[in-house]
Parts: C-alpha cells; structure tokens; sequence
C-alpha cells in the first residue's frame, strides 16, 4: 500500500497525516495505563507534539542543536521525536539499556544539549555520566514522582507548561522552522551498538529515511486498518522506520507493549494485525509450543504433527498454483484442531510478522506459514535507514531475504560481500571520517560486512557476517549462523554460540531451556537442587549430545560440533552479551568465557 500522505521530510509527514485525519476518534497510539490500553488521536498528538516543541524551543533548542532520547517505547517518545526533528534539531536515540560510561561517550561525542530520559533510573545513570559530560546543559524528566532535585533537570509537565506560554507569544515559530527543514538535513544520530568495537554514530538525513518509508510502504501491505503492536526500541532503526514512520505513513495505529516480558499477554489486549520483530520471538513462540505439545497426550501429539504436515503440504500446493480438494478439506480440519488455537495466541487478528535484525531460521519460518501466520523478513543495516531488501507476502521464499525494495541497489562483490546503493545510504559516521571511507566507496556502494548471493531468481541469500566467517585450521570456511540457527529449533535449547575460528574443530557454548532440562530430569528422578546441578549433570550432557548429533547428521564434518559446555545463566543485552536486537556479541561472550573455550580443546595438539 502506498503511503497516505506526500512528504519529503518527516516534520512534513507528521502535519500532512494529523491534518488528513484530524476528525477521526480513532488512535494513532495506544498504550497501557492503569492496567488498560488507552488511546491518543490524531488531533491530540498534533497538539502535544507543538505544545513540547515550543518548551524545547523555550529551553533554546535550536536548528542543529542535538537532543538525547533515553527511553522505553512509550507516547512520549513519538511526541519527542517529533518535536525535536519539528524545530530542525538532530535527535540521537539511546536505548535504554546503555550503561553511563556509554551514555557519557556518545553524548560528548555527538555534543548533546538536551536530554530527555523516561524515569529516574534513566536520570541516575545520565547524572553518574554528567560531571564527564562537556556540552550537555538541561535534562528533561518524563516519569516524575515528586519534586525533582537533581540540578538542571525539569520535568515534561514544566516542559508542556512552557511550551504553551511559549506558543501563545510565538505563534509562528514553529510553522517556519518546519518550513525551514530540508530533506538533505541531518535527521537523526544513530549510534551503531554492534558485535564489537566502539559505537559508531550513523548520519541519516530525512531523505535517507523518508525514502525508505515510502519504498518499504509500496513492498509491505500497511494500512488504516492496521494495529501494529511495538516493542522492539525505537531507538534501533528498524523499529523507528518500519514499526513507527512507515506505519505512521500509512495510516496505522502504533499500540505499544508493556515491555518484551509482556509481548504475549499485551498481544491478546491489542489483537494486533502486524508485528514488527526479531527471530527470538519466533524461537521461543516455537520452544513454548512444542514444549506444550511434547508434554500433551499420544492423541494431542499425533493430531499436532499431522496439522503441521498438513499446514506445510498444503503451502507447497498452494505456491505451486494447485491445491487437491482433498488437501484443502484436511486443512480446513487441522485448522480447527491446531492452527486456530495457535492464532489466538497471538490475539486472533493477525495478517503477518515483519522480522529483521537477525537471520530467521528457515524451519521457523516455515513453521509459522503452515499454521497460517505469515512472516515476511527483510534485511539491511542502521547504515542503509536499514531496509535494502524484503521477501513480500505473495512473493517469498525462506531462507532468503527477499529482493531489493524500490530505488536500492544490490550487488555481490567478488570477495562475496553483499554491497548497496541508494537513496537510503548514510551520510556518513559522524566524527570519524576514516570508518566513513572503508564503509562506502567512491561509487557509493554501502560495503555491508554481509557475505551472501543472488539467485536466479533475484532473492538474496544472506550466508554470514563477513567478519564472523570462521576459517578453520585446516584451511575450511566455515559460516557460523545457519550452523547455529539449525540448533535453535531444538526444545532443549535456548541460546547456541558457536566457536571455531582458527581451531581444528568446532565446539559451542549453550544455555538451554533450562525448564525443559528440569521436566527431563524430574520425569527420570536426575536429583538437582539448582541450575547449576542440572548443567554439570552426565546425564543431561548425554540428553544434550543426543541431540546435537541427531541435528547435526546431514551437516559436513568440518562443520559438526566436536564439544560443548552447558552454560548456566542466559546471555543478555544488561550483561553486554547481546545487541539490543538479541544478536550475540562474539567478542564479548569469547573473553568472559575464555577458560570455558580453552577447557574444550584441552589436549589437542
């Protein structure tokens, strides 16, 4: 669906879309309150985001001035945003999992003048960071509990209350600094959270990202119909392009998710049509499922596995042009015995997922299909605004990331990397001209760090980072995700990080599902008193061995796993494991658990 509005710049986006649907009662947001989901309307957030615009302005932010978002998703980050980009000003988004020595460097690096956090522990770690902090003048406290005693810091109600002061004696300042607003202006800094290495910040102009919503709208089935529900930080681009302006564009509502623990039951509240997310949802939805199944009777079982042949039988029909009637009456069966008890699950009203961020697996994605819930994945980086490419929902194939959305380039480099080019393409890294350089090159092409190939077909298959291929010490290539991805799907795993880079063989770190190793181990009387009973437990390493050699039986043996040690906690974004988007940060996870590694090639020499 195209977008609703004409726009060039996102300011222009926002008073077009509140203007054409200024009369509707409809929200434009939902989020929860008091233990219910409550709506904003069109002409209620037009009125709040120019009332905080004119307190910004009142507080001297100016064009170009940079302003810090340092919060979970919620209303006020919308209204923010739009704000600050309103009065010309550079937003720079920070998630809200970012320690203070982060937040120290990006703000000195990005010179940030304003901050905006969402609640106090977010105020603690920004004051922690202050004394170190050269540019940074006023903070602005959302959630306020009481009087506010920390130095330079006001709350949103002063903010607001400003702002209308402010408005009432400039009533055409913020028309003329909209108008003044182009599309090669600096949008937004986005720093790169990355696998390795220090943040880098990504220049993205409004051209950048409004062609990438206009671009993803014409691909991606979006409309006024639509209920998205958001959780993934909008700090991270793919949210904010896909989950917040391109459903924005559209005409969509944007309800938003009490936090990630809460997706499941915030997904019955919402009954949302689209999702915009990453493979880890699939992977647990798939885990829970299956653990349920797995546990039900012989019966339940039988009926289950049947309705998943079934779902896949019928897929392969159905994109071969030719469905057998016979095919079609025993979908219409295991559609009432399985896959609408899984639908409900997800609310009861949804048309597809969008996942990026991460590979999906291929059996996700084919799992989801056959109970009828389509998953549409894309690819791109913070660099590309991020979408180069995504699989449609009539024109798809797993295991691939689709084709090139309109007005992106792509091609493969002859070391294999994936290469872009287009409209969507950063400015740059800001402050780092060198990083800028060995990004893009003098053509343009985005040098992505991705290695993969384009079928005859024209889908893009992604094999691996180009900085994660693991080269054995017998001289062997080895590309670590699908290796890793093929392990995800089994029940008793939970998170899988391969190791194997200048090594004779591969081994893994693993954190199971650590409630499926205690129903193993109940059901058999294994004695445990903790997790780190069952990790140690022979018995359950030989579960563990079982199935990896069974996963892994069509795999060369260059790329089998030799060894493996059973971790006892979940890597996780707060301990610097993963990205904010769940990816593992190799570098990290290899130096905290070194001796580990070290253990597993004990003895060879």
């Amino acid at each position: 669906m195209a977008v609703a509005v004409e726009f060039r710049t996102i300011p222009e986006l926002f008073q077009r879309l509140t203007a054409k649907f200024a009369s509707e009662t409809r929200p434009v947001v939902r989020y929860k309150s008091e233990g219910s989901y409550k709506g904003i309307t069109y002409s209620d957030l037009h009125s709040r985001v120019e009332t905080f615009a004119h307190g910004l302005a009142a507080l001297g932010i100016e064009r170009g001035d940079r302003v810090a978002i340092v919060s979970e998703n919620r209303p006020e980050w919308i209204i923010a945003d739009q704000a600050i980009v309103a009065l010309g000003a550079v937003d720079v988004p920070l998630y809200p999992t970012m320690t203070s020595k982060q937040i120290e460097f990006i703000f000195n690096d990005a010179g940030v003048k304003l901050a905006i956090v969402s609640n106090q522990f977010q105020l603690n770690k920004v004051m922690r960071a202050l004394p170190e902090i050269t540019t940074l003048e006023k903070v602005v406290l959302i959630v306020e509990k009481g009087p506010i005693p920390e130095p330079d810091t006001v709350g949103w109600t002063f903010v607001m209350e400003e702002g209308a002061r402010y408005r009432a004696e400039h009533p055409e300042m913020l028309a003329k600094s909209i108008a003044k607003v182009k599309p090669e202006d600096l949008l937004t800094l986005i720093y790169t959270s990355g696998t390795t290495g220090v943040p880098k910040g990504v220049m993205l102009t409004h051209n950048n990202l409004v062609s990438n919503v206009i671009s993803s709208a014409q691909v991606i089935d979006f409309g006024t119909a639509d209920t998205m529900l958001s959780f993934l930080p909008l700090s991270h681009t793919f949210e904010r392009m896909a989950g917040y302006y391109t459903a924005l564009a559209c005409g969509a509502t944007i309800a938003y998710a009490e936090s990630v623990d809460t997706v499941r039951d915030n997904m019955l509240e919402v009954h949302p049509t689209i999702i915009t997310t990453v493979p880890r949802l699939f992977e647990r939805i798939y885990s829970r499922v299956i653990k349920q199944v797995d546990a039900g009777s012989p019966l339940k079982k039988k009926i289950f596995y049947w309705g998943i042949d079934v779902g896949h039988r019928y897929a392969r029909a159905v994109r071969a042009g030719s469905v057998p009637l016979f095919l079609r009456l025993q979908r219409a069966i295991a559609n009432a015995l399985v896959y609408a008890k899984l639908r409900e699950r997800t609310g009861g009203k949804m048309r597809f997922f969008v996942s990026g961020g991460a590979a999906l697996g291929r059996e996700f994605g084919e799992f989801f299909e056959a109970v009828g819930l389509a998953i549409i994945e894309g690819y791109g980086l913070t660099e590309s605004s991020p979408v180069i490419s995504v699989n449609q929902i009539n024109r798809y194939k797993f295991g691939t990331v689709g084709h090139p959305i309109p007005g992106v380039e792509v091609k493969i480099a002859a070391d294999g990397e994936i290469l872009a080019r287009g409209p969507n393409i950063m400015k740059g890294y800001y402050n780092n001209e060198e990083a800028t350089r060995q990004a893009i090159d003098e053509d343009g092409w985005l040098h992505t760090g991705d290695i993969g190939m384009i079928d005859s077909e024209g889908y893009i298959h992604i094999t691996d980072r180009k900085k994660h291929l693991f080269v054995s010490s017998g001289g062997k290539n080895i590309a670590p995700q699908p290796i890793e991805n093929l392990f995800l799907s089994n029940k008793y795993i939970e998170q899988f990080m391969l190791i194997g880079d200048r090594r004779m063989f591969l081994t893994a770190l693993i954190v199971p599902d650590f409630d499926s190793l205690k129903e193993y181990a109940d059901a058999r009387n294994i004695p445990y008193t903790s997790i780190a009973d069952l990790v140690k437990d022979p018995a359950i390493n030989e579960l563990i061995d079982t199935e990896i050699n069974d996963i892994q039986k069509d795999l060369a043996n260059y790329e089998r796993v030799r060894r493996f040690t059973l971790l006892e906690k979940q890597f996780s974004i707060e301990e610097g494991e993963l990205t904010p988007t769940q990816k593992v940060r190799r570098k990290v996870i290899e130096e905290r658990y070194g001796h580990l590694i070290d253990n597993m090639y004990e003895g060879i020499s």
